[in-house]
């Protein structure tokens, strides 16, 4: 079997075709200019830095693009880290297997669908069901394919899916427990709230924002379709259910300053944001320490306020994560 980037330790040396998730022009402390690159294949990403580089180069290195490279594992401040030999981007007359750079979530789609299905069947409130029905029917093949942000969290091939499926898991623990809680919204609310990246995002493929999602951005995006299915259901637009529907995937990033143009007002939608939160955070701090080697520290999470986290000498629960 033919090795991927992470399958190689520290110290070897390796000639593959990579493709760069981003690539961002730099200046160090002594003035030198080098491309601070996220290099990956269907493995996992690992960075690497490309010394002496030019505004051409940064042009000629931007993020999507596939590139041979000369290279060597090496140690940098407890990470890994590649040290570039060589690199050059492959000719666009090249045929390249572009599945090959593409990372695949931990549960198949088939398996996803069918117990997203079940938590469907448990919204009792014939709007919301007919609604989460109707757009999971409609962005059926995107909604179980796209990752869930581009390089936060979930930014894998069925992110999307995975991070709505565990969110709902979550909500059901969460609604057990406390039996005020409209168990019926809170799993609408999972299910639709990050529904709108089928739109924002450009798939699971060199994933970039599209024109919509730079401009409208994926809370308004899913509103949107929310009222057109309405439509298209017969369903009114002063419908109370419409509306709290509509307010549960409005606020459901929780502040004003993480881009939600309202704050949680109901109950079900304050829990949607934690739960949200939650499992965003739970996602991006395993995927550090899966990088991170036993007994050291992450380099500072900027998505987690600059905190850094240990890893333990011993955590099985960790190291089956990474297998």
């Amino acid at each position: 079997m033919l090795k991927r980037l992470l399958d190689y330790n520290e110290g070897e040396e390796f000639d593959l075709i990579l493709m760069l998730k981003s690539s961002q022009l730099r200046q160090d402390k002594k003035g030198r200019h080098y491309l601070l690159l996220q290099l990956a294949d269907s493995s996992g990403t690992i960075r690497g830095n490309y010394w002496n580089a030019t505004q051409e180069d940064a042009s000629r290195f931007s993020a999507g693009t596939v590139v041979a490279l000369s290279g060597m594992i090496e140690e940098y401040r407890d990470h890994d880290q590649i040290k570039i030999f060589s690199m050059h981007p492959v000719g666009a007359d090249e045929k390249v297997d572009m599945s090959q750079f593409v990372q695949t979530g931990p549960e198949a789609p088939s398996d996803m669908k069918q117990e997203i299905q079940a938590f469907v069947d448990r919204i009792d409130n014939q709007t919301w069901s007919d609604l989460v029905t109707y757009l999971l029917k409609k962005w059926d093949k995107r909604f179980f394919a796209y990752p869930a942000g581009k390089s936060n969290h979930h930014a894998f091939k069925g992110g999307l899916a995975f991070h709505t499926l565990t969110m709902l898991r979550d909500a059901d623990g969460i609604s057990r427990n406390y039996p005020e809680v409209n168990q019926s919204l809170l799993f609408a609310g999972c299910i639709l709230h990050d529904m709108g990246k089928v739109l924002e995002l450009s798939g699971p493929v060199a994933t970039q924002y599209t024109t919509e999602g730079n401009l409208i951005g994926h809370l308004v995006l899913i509103d949107e379709q929310l009222v057109l299915a309405a439509h298209d259901l017969g369903i009114a637009p002063d419908s109370e259910d419409l509306l709290l529907l509509r307010h549960m995937v409005l606020s459901h990033h929780g502040r004003y300053e993480y881009g939600s143009p309202k704050l949680p007002a109901l109950l079900e939608a304050e829990l949607l944001h934690r739960i949200d939160d939650l499992d965003a955070a739970v996602n991006a701090i395993s995927n550090e320490l899966k990088g991170t080697k036993p007994g050291s520290f992450t380099p500072p999470m900027m998505a987690q306020d600059g905190k850094r986290y240990y890893r333990p000498k011993k955590d099985e629960n960790l190291d089956r994560f990474n297998k």
